[in-house]
């Protein structure tokens, strides 16, 4: 590991529970009269007499607050392995676009979803003008396998947004490094809790820590960890051009609401599941999606993988005007973008453009409201809603 992801007391929990591991993660050794948690270092530059050397020399470049947050992250993502780096960003797109745009040059392949992120087309779009060649393939049964050959990356979202199809990362992983393309796995819907990628056999994990990791809807966030030193090297330098850095403010509440990740996770999944039985004996209520569900198409795959299934939900209402009047009878649950915010949020993913799915089709994310309130909740919206 690199020394921004081993120093300090939370690399000492290798083997804790990911209660114990989220609680403690990134901590520094405990220091008489200092906090357990430093307070964020707000600098644009550091003392620096002589040769530029050292772990912090611009704001840009390095800051002690993000220092703990990445090895926080490190020690969840990555848990006891050697020669893994975390990177955070200003956004999950941002990292995202780290890793494609600082592995790919013209003449290059890369092999994308295309029931991906609704940004990704845009992403696309920009690969393509730069030269690269984009691929896309279906995340469920593992259709990406079909495009692969020649691929200098691969780009895994699993579960898929918003569909939530899953696919097997072992196996695609191998069958890419066979033909010599990287992995990457956007790991946003399932959070480290919920599957580590590298343990998978992928090269980067990739996420929107503006989500479930952070979950209270107040921070844009995003980070890139990775096993291959050049890979990451070349991950950093982007993040150095491009300046897609977080604030130290973003950086030390993220790492003060990882603390409470596994105690959310917990009770946000086991939610999402009651609120999925609930919906499914609906009548009106069609493709019903959770791979938490022993009926869902991706629960087996799944569960060969995941160890916990995330807290979002999706379905399909009969019409635009069906789903618009549920979502307005709600009362415990947001319309709103975004998702894994202690608070529950649902909206029609239609209305934004860039997913296919049909114009009833809700993306309804799982808070830790009492499971209870929720399902009374949608039940009853679902009734007013009727024509």
């Amino acid at each position: 590991m690199s020394d921004s992801a081993t120093d300090g007391g939370g690399s000492g929990f290798l083997g804790a529970g990911d209660g114990t591991r989220a609680v403690r993660a990134g901590l520094p050794e405990p220091v008489k009269h200092e906090p357990t948690l430093p307070g964020p270092v707000f600098a644009a530059h550091f003392h620096l007499p002589g040769d530029p050397t050292g772990p912090y020399t611009y704001g840009r470049d390095e800051n002690p607050t993000w220092t703990l947050l990445e090895r926080a992250i490190g020690e969840l993502e990555a848990p006891g392995q050697d020669g893994v780096e975390t990177l955070v960003f200003a956004s999950g797109m941002a990292a995202i676009s780290s890793v494609l745009f600082s592995q790919l040059r013209a003449g290059d392949t890369v092999v994308l979803p295309a029931d991906g992120y609704q940004v990704l087309p845009l992403v696309r779009a920009q690969l393509e003008a730069y030269g690269v060649e984009v691929r896309t393939a279906p995340t469920g049964g593992d259709a990406q396998l079909d495009v692969l050959d020649g691929a200098k990356l691969l780009w895994i979202e699993t579960p898929s947004n918003p569909g939530l199809d899953v696919c097997d990362v072992r196996r695609l992983a191998e069958a890419a490094h066979a033909r010599g393309a990287l992995v990457a796995v956007d790991n946003t819907l399932a959070t480290p809790l919920g599957q580590r990628p590298l343990e998978l056999g992928a090269d980067f994990s990739v996420a929107s820590g503006t989500k479930q990791l952070t979950g209270h809807g107040d921070i844009l966030l995003g980070y890139v960890t990775g096993r291959d030193a050049e890979a990451m090297a070349a991950v950093r330098r982007w993040r150095k051009i491009v300046g897609a850095i977080p604030g130290p403010m973003e950086a030390w509440l993220a790492h003060r609401s990882i603390a409470t990740l596994q105690l959310r996770a917990e009770r946000q999944n086991a939610n999402a599941l009651v609120v999925a039985r609930a919906l499914r004996a609906r009548p009106e209520v069609t493709g019903l999606r959770y791979p938490g569900l022993p009926e869902d198409p991706s629960h087996k795959v799944a569960s060969q993988q995941m160890r916990r299934y995330g807290c979002v939900v999706s379905f399909t209402l009969p019409t635009r005007a069906r789903a618009d009047r549920f979502l307005d009878a709600l009362r415990l649950v947001d319309d709103a973008t975004s998702f894994g915010g202690v608070r529950s949020t649902a909206e029609r993913r239609g209305r934004w453009g860039g997913d296919a799915v049909p114009e009833g089709f809700i993306r309804l994310s799982v808070g830790a409201e009492d499971p209870e309130d929720l399902v009374a909740d949608l039940l009853r919206a679902l009734d007013e809603s009727a024509d």
